[in-house]
């Protein structure tokens, strides 16, 4: 989806974690881990598809793409919720990134 970006990835993460603010508690830095641990076990659920089905049916099968993609979904959700907790902006990520990459093109 082209124009689909950070900045709305947390934009709409903000929009679902007010809706929740009650039952979710919120995004601060003290529910940072608590958003890492279940990225982490959304990340689980990824690679469990990636075991049980393959990359094949992953490629090739629609409903295992679906999920497997849903799934990598949940885990940005989460990611973005971590970055969220600490005030974390996409400007911020774009630049450690990009010079984290730089500094990986120079590593071999």
């Amino acid at each position: 989806m082209a124009g689909f970006t950070m900045e709305k990835m947390q934009e709409i993460q903000k929009e679902l974690q007010e809706k929740y603010r009650e039952q979710w508690g919120g995004l601060d830095p003290d529910k940072g881990k608590q958003q890492l641990l279940w990225m982490i076990a959304e990340a689980g659920e990824v690679a469990d598809i990636m075991k049980k089905k393959g990359s094949r049916q992953i490629m090739e099968d629609p409903q295992v793409r679906h999920d497997f993609i849903e799934e990598m979904c949940d885990v940005l959700m989460y990611f973005n919720d971590v970055l969220l907790c600490y005030g974390i902006e996409p400007e911020d990520v774009e630049k450690a990134y990009l010079a984290k990459h730089e500094r990986n093109m120079k590593r071999w």
